[in-house]
């Protein structure tokens, strides 16, 4: 028997046929303008038993994904009973863990395989130990056990301690993320079939009011990001409410001090990070600028904050080795235009940050094109190991694929002057992301318009690319 807790977000279990109706989770996703169906859903497992784990930041949808994969799940035929999801948050830890799966998987029957959903878990202490027990005692041989959990960091470490344990499949471990420009736009459908057919089509040209369009999808992107509940209030409002810039500081400020640290440590570091977003940064120079004695202290919440997704660290290019030089300089920026927004606010708040805050920053040219570079920078990420290149000159993005580094200088200006250009003309591969649609090169560097260029980097990989 389920225990009650757990029978609000199984009501398939009763009554199988009205799931997407009466889950809690699928009933709200119904009354968005603009509803995302998660393209992951497709490569999740279907009868090959493992442990398998979905990861990624907190309030991107990892609940609803899990919903919409049990009513894919159901509607391929696989019996409602069979079928099980559980929230970390009701499961104190890993004996009350093993005792719920035991009971569940008994329930199932020697011969039946099962899916049993286990979300954030990492709220379960010692979560880990219980699986591998579990696991060691041949419990999950006929079962699909799906994991998910916000803090990578701990999810990559324990998931370590299960070789050989995993199952069959080739791909056991995946990432879910805010949505990429190019999602964004196929989800807005503001882009016609055969204009996206086009855009696919580097040498095809791109018609005036296609470029326009891409412009001012973009212009929206920078304003709401890639997070669907700031998106849909856009769409909805032509706002976004307060209390969704609350509720992603509050998961950043909650997750943080849940692990033990200090408010006023995290407000100093972020506001840190909101000044200095995109610039060369080391843990010395941003310790001296705070009231943080220890520099190492700044790099442990600035390591944490990564792990949540909420900022990514970018380090310098080793060029002969492909990798980072970790004696040189980091650059620090947000993960996600939104949360940029959502810690501003939480910095200093302000009842209307959209009216106030947003606006005011996409209208002004340099703290625009900020934000912009970070937007470009990533997005690369998602895909490639992403560095800056820290030589005379800095130049904005040097990813690695197949062996070799691709230089990239990001530029949130309809000029494109040559002097700022030195570093990134010394490589013969470079390219300029731009503002601008023309021209077409300068100084025989290839130029691609910012927003043509996110787009056609496409979705988001659905596994984390290395």
């Amino acid at each position: 028997m389920l225990d009650t807790r757990f029978l609000p977000h199984n009501s398939h279990l009763d009554r199988p046929a009205q799931f997407e109706q009466l889950d809690p989770d699928l009933r709200r996703l119904r009354r968005q303008p603009l509803i995302h169906r998660f393209p992951l859903i497709d490569a999740l497992p279907h009868d090959r038993p493992g442990i398998y784990s979905i990861t990624g930041g907190r309030q991107i949808g990892k609940t609803t994904l899990l919903k919409q994969w049990m009513a894919q799940l159901l509607r391929r035929g696989v019996a409602p009973d069979r079928i099980c999801y559980l929230t970390g948050e009701l499961i104190d830890d890993h004996h009350s863990l093993v005792r719920i799966l035991t009971d569940i998987i008994d329930g199932w029957g020697p011969d039946r395989a099962g899916y049993a959903l286990l979300d954030e878990v990492t709220y379960v202490r010692d979560w880990d130990k219980g699986v591998k027990f579990l696991a060691d005692a041949g419990v999950f041989e006929r079962v699909v056990l799906m994991l998910t959990g916000s803090d990578t960091t701990i999810l990559r470490e324990a998931r370590a301690r299960f070789p050989g344990r995993r199952g069959t499949s080739a791909v056991v471990d995946f990432q879910a993320a805010p949505l990429t420009f190019h999602e964004y736009v196929r989800l807005h459908g503001s882009l016609s079939p055969a204009a996206a057919s086009a855009l696919a089509d580097p040498s095809a040209p791109v018609a005036p009011k296609v470029r326009a369009l891409l412009d001012a999808e973009l212009e929206r992107y920078l304003r709401h990001g890639g997070y669907l509940r700031a998106i849909n209030d856009l769409e909805r409002e032509g706002t976004i409410a307060p209390s969704t810039f609350a509720t992603y500081a509050d998961w950043i400020r909650g997750d943080v001090l849940k692990r033990g640290k200090h408010e006023h440590y995290l407000r100093e570091i972020l506001a840190a990070i909101v000044r200095r977003c995109g610039s060369q940064v080391t843990w010395n120079g941003l310790a001296k600028d705070l009231s943080i004695d220890h520099p190492m202290t700044v790099a442990d919440y600035t390591a944490l904050l990564a792990s949540m997704d909420a900022v990514f660290v970018q380090p310098a290019l080793r060029e002969d080795k492909l990798s980072a030089a970790p004696k040189k300089a980091r650059r620090i920026m947000f993960s996600d235009p939104f949360i940029f927004h959502a810690v501003e606010n939480w910095l200093r708040p302000d009842p209307d940050a959209f009216t106030n805050r947003v606006t005011p920053l996409l209208a002004d040219p340099e703290r625009a094109g900020r934000l912009a570079e970070a937007c470009a920078v990533t997005h690369v990420r998602r895909f490639f190991p992403t560095f800056y290149i820290k030589a005379e000159g800095e130049v904005d993005i040097a990813y690695v694929h197949r062996g070799k580094f691709v230089p990239i200088e990001v530029k949130w200006t309809e000029q494109l002057r040559p002097r700022d250009l030195a570093q990134i003309a010394k490589y013969g591969n470079a390219r300029i992301w731009a503002k601008t649609w023309s021209p077409n090169a300068v100084h025989g560097i290839p130029v691609e318009p910012l927003p043509l260029a996110l787009y056609r980097l496409g979705p988001s990989p659905l596994a984390a690319p290395y």
